[in-house]
This record gives C-alpha cells, sequence and structure tokens, in this order.
C-alpha cells in the first residue's frame, strides 16, 4: 500500500493483488491555495515587429520614414528586369512640406514605417487665418493656419469630421471625407427635359467651390461631391 501527501489530502491506493477495488479517502479538511492568473500581456508586446517592413511591403498609401522626415506613398511600381537586381520604384508626398519626388528602393531592403496615426476632429469655425478643429470627447482644438489647409479649404464645412494626421506627436496633415455634401448657391436654372446625360454646366457651392452639375441642377439643391477629384457625384 502506497501513500501519496497533498497537503492534507492522503490518498490511499489498495493493491490489486491483494483485492481488485480500490478505496480513496481524504480527510475532511482540504488546504486550497487562491489560484493567481497573470494578466494577459498585450498583442502587440508579444508578436509585434516579428516581421520587419520591407520595400516589398509597400502600397499606396503606406507610410514610410526616409531621412528622418514621414512620406506617404502615392504610386508604386514593382520591377524585375532582365538583367539586375529588381526594385520598387514609388512616387511619395512628404506629409510636413507637400513636395512631391520619386524615389527607387532595392527589393527587399528595410524600411523603416512612420508611425503616423489618425485622429478624428471636426471643423468648427475659422478664426482669422485659421482654421479651429475639435476633439468632440475632450473639447480640446486644434488649430490649422491656412497654408497647412490649402485648396482643401473649398470643401471645409462647419461641423465637418476630419482625420487630423500626428507624427512624433506634431500635426502633419489632415484629411477630408472621400465625399461632402453641399448646397449649391449659384447656377443657371434647369430646363424641362434636361438630364443627367444631356451636359453640364458650373455651380457654385456654399463653400465658394465650382464644380460642373449636370443641368436638372438648381439653386438650393444639395449634391455629393469627391474631394479627390472635385467632381459631382450625385444629388444628396
Amino acid at each position: 500500500m502506497a501513500a501519496f501527501n497533498i497537503s492534507s489530502a492522503t490518498i490511499y491506493r489498495t493493491s490489486s493483488s491483494s483485492s481488485s477495488s480500490s478505496s480513496l479517502s481524504l480527510s475532511s479538511k482540504l488546504s486550497v491555495l487562491p489560484m493567481r492568473c497573470a494578466p494577459p500581456r498585450p498583442y502587440r508586446s508579444r508578436f509585434s515587429k516579428i516581421l520587419a517592413f520591407t520595400s516589398n511591403d509597400i502600397k499606396v498609401g503606406s507610410s514610410i520614414e526616409v531621412d528622418g522626415a514621414p512620406w506617404k506613398v502615392l504610386e508604386f511600381l514593382h520591377v524585375k528586369p532582365g538583367k539586375g537586381a529588381a526594385f520598387v520604384r514609388t512616387k511619395m508626398r512628404n506629409y510636413v512640406t507637400g513636395n512631391t519626388v520619386e524615389k527607387t528602393f532595392r527589393a527587399g531592403c528595410s524600411i523603416d514605417e512612420a508611425d503616423v496615426y489618425k485622429e478624428t476632429k471636426q471643423y468648427t469655425y475659422k478664426d482669422g487665418a485659421q482654421f479651429v478643429f475639435m476633439d468632440l470627447s475632450t473639447f480640446e482644438e486644434i488649430r490649422l493656419n491656412e497654408s497647412d489647409v490649402g485648396e482643401r479649404t473649398k470643401w471645409l464645412k462647419e461641423g465637418m469630421d476630419c482625420n487630423v494626421l500626428f507624427w512624433n506627436g506634431k500635426i502633419i496633415d489632415f484629411e477630408l471625407p472621400i465625399t461632402v455634401k453641399l448646397t449649391v448657391v449659384d447656377v443657371d436654372p434647369g430646363v424641362k427635359g434636361d438630364t443627367a446625360q444631356g451636359g453640364s454646366k458650373p455651380a457654385t457651392l456654399d463653400t465658394g467651390a465650382v464644380v460642373n452639375v449636370p443641368l436638372f441642377v438648381n439653386i438650393g439643391d444639395e449634391i455629393l461631391v469627391d474631394t479627390r477629384t472635385g467632381e459631382y457625384r450625385s444629388r444628396a
């Protein structure tokens, strides 16, 4: 007969040679130790940066860091020449300066990703030469100069949600919604029988922008405009 001590419990096992049955007796008082579970570690701390970012991972919209500055990839092309090493040709825009350049990377070479992140802010009003955006959860305001906004001001309307981009804790850019709803304030009147296929005419919108619209559009109509191209999409 063998005995195994587990805290205050003792297990007695009867040898099979003396009897085919077995008995298990535990003391009436068991010591139960509390189980401590370590909190789960964040996913990124365990698996981040296992795979490095290389030129083979470049795609349109990628944010990379070159010569200490953040760049956004606008175009890319993987090239495999008959002779020589493969490479990736890119067209990039500097987030800070707005300059656009073409740059070639050797295929498979390591590239630093730019730590660019976005936060949604609402455009609230213009204060002199500055555009004021507000975080609706904290009511904190940030300001962009006219030079930062550029021609995109013609699509900005109070109450519009935009993405503000940060890099190293600094504001570097902002993004408009892809589609915005604006009101026609001036346009030649439509003619009965005009259709969407019957031509177009210039219309002035409530932000000051001028876009070509179908002939049936009239003053007071709300329309959807693509901010990337400045083209009319449809009635709202």
